[in-house]
């Protein structure tokens, strides 16, 4: 569940206005039970403050190493409600961004292409699977709307005998307001592992 996800921040939402937390993120807050109700990419989540996790409603759906949880609390803390801009960026165009996706921090891409190598329309019909909106980039390419305020695209370009495939993620400019880098790095790495 959320055993890795240190308590603080679980701490740090609960001294959040709930009221506030709502309007930005659309969410859901159940006073009594003290836990917050949310809808991440087409499934929803319970945020459970008394018990210091987050846990799916449906049966089945899982995360890697806690990446999408975390991301999840971060949301309900600090997004805000603005529109997406309709910029699409890559992880070294956002601020400190250059830095910081390298080395341990690199986007997993590689988990993508490993799976669907020159198959395009097995990506495609994946991308399909997880409410992707087709976009006219690349040979291949989908958006996913994680929350209504966060889109992450996946862009593919089929291999030959020359040139490997290569996927790449692109995000709306306006994540930087949303989310620290850390953060983006654990939303990636969750989408890097769901499609891959």
């Amino acid at each position: 569940m959320s055993e890795m996800i240190d308590k603080t921040n679980f701490l740090d939402l609960k001294s959040c206005d709930p009221e506030i937390v709502t309007s930005r993120t659309d969410c859901r807050f159940d006073k009594i039970k003290e836990q917050y109700i949310v809808n991440i990419w087409g499934h929803t989540y319970c945020v459970d403050l008394n018990k210091y996790e987050v846990r799916p409603q449906e049966q089945g759906l899982k995360t890697h190493h806690n990446c999408l949880y975390l991301f999840i609390l971060y949301y309900l803390m600090k997004s805000k409600s603005i529109a997406p801009s309709g910029v699409w960026v890559s992880e070294k165009d956002i601020p400190g961004g250059a830095a910081f996706f390298r080395g341990p921090h690199t986007i997993p891409v590689d988990l993508i292409t490993g799976r669907f190598g020159e198959d395009i329309d097995l990506f495609k019909k994946e991308c399909e699977k997880l409410k992707g909106i087709p976009l006219k980039m690349a040979d291949a390419a989908f958006l996913f709307n994680i929350t209504p305020t966060i889109p992450v695209a996946v862009l593919y370009w089929q291999g030959d005998e020359d040139f490997p495939s290569e996927a790449r993620l692109l995000f709306d400019r306006t994540i930087e307001q949303h989310l620290p880098l850390d953060i983006i790095y654990a939303l990636s790495v969750e989408v890097c592992h769901a499609l891959g």
